[in-house]
C-alpha cells in the first residue's frame, strides 16, 4: 500500500465520520469516541472469529472469503477512525509503523536489551 492509498483511506474515513456524526447528531468527548472505536473493533474481530470457525464445538462451515474480507475491512474502518480521533494522521501512522517494524525485527534477532523475544538459534 502506498502512502497515497493510506492518505486516501484516511480522507474517506474522515469524510464518513463527519457525515455520520452530523446526520446522527453525535457529540462525544474524544476519550469516549476512542473507547467506542475500541469496542467496535472488538465486535468486528469477533465477527472475524465467527467467519473462521472459532467455535470448535460447532460443525465447521466453509469460510466465506468475501465475508471475511468485509469484516477485516470493517476493523480497518474503525481503526482509522480511532486514529483520526487520537490525532494520528496517515504520515504519522506510516512512520510509527516503520519504526515499530524495525524495532520488532531487532527484538526477534536479539539485537535489543528486551528479553524473551529473540528467535531461537537453529
Amino acid at each position: 500500500m502506498s502512502t497515497d492509498m493510506l492518505k486516501e483511506i484516511f480522507r474517506l474515513q474522515e469524510q464518513f465520520d463527519r457525515a455520520v456524526a452530523e446526520h446522527r447528531n453525535l457529540e462525544y468527548r474524544r476519550d469516549v469516541w476512542i473507547q467506542m472505536e475500541v469496542l467496535a473493533i472488538i465486535s468486528e474481530l469477533s465477527e472475524i472469529l465467527d467467519e473462521v470457525n472459532f467455535k470448535w464445538w460447532k460443525d465447521p462451515k466453509a469460510i466465506d472469503d468475501e465475508r471475511l474480507k468485509e469484516e477485516i475491512v470493517d476493523v480497518l474502518h474503525f481503526f482509522v477512525s480511532m486514529c483520526l480521533k487520537a490525532g494520528i494522521g496517515p504520515e504519522e501512522l506510516y512512520q510509527a509503523y516503520i519504526r515499530k517494524n524495525q524495532e520488532n525485527f531487532a527484538r526477534q534477532k536479539g539485537e535489543t536489551e528486551r528479553e524473551g523475544y529473540a528467535w531461537k538459534k537453529q
